[in-house]
């Protein structure tokens, strides 16, 4: 399956579905912070998200319950994937070096980096 680039207002709501793993629309807008968006909104937002292939529902009776059928590390891979390309050139090294200069990551985080790059040497 061919992932798509979600809008702001579509990741807000994956977000939420990720952390509820199955809700009815009134359960995503209890969650979104304040100012509530409008029900036809968040409806309507759910819908278009089912339309791209990231949330599927089952249906009782006229009310359905949403679920996402995209995980969020599958989401998280496409959209590292598109950073790097876009920003990056499609260079790892160069990513991570602009998150290390940016970010000015401390003594232990950068410890637990080269950890895991040791690790995968092995």
């Amino acid at each position: 399956m061919d992932l798509r680039e979600l809008t702001k207002a579509e990741e807000e709501i994956m977000q939420v579905m990720w952390d509820l793993e199955k809700a009815f629309v009134k359960n995503v807008i209890e969650k979104l912070p304040e100012p509530k968006p409008a029900y036809n909104t968040v409806s309507t937002i759910i819908r278009i998200l089912e339309q791209k292939g990231f949330i599927d529902h089952v249906a009782y009776g006229k009310t359905y319950e949403y679920f996402p059928i995209v995980s969020r590390d599958e989401y998280r891979k496409f959209a590292s994937k598109k950073l790097m390309s876009s920003y990056f050139g499609g260079s790892l090294k160069q990513m991570v070096s602009f998150f290390v200069n940016e970010e000015q990551i401390d003594i232990k985080e950068a410890d637990e980096i080269m950890r895991m790059m040791e690790g995968m040497k092995k």
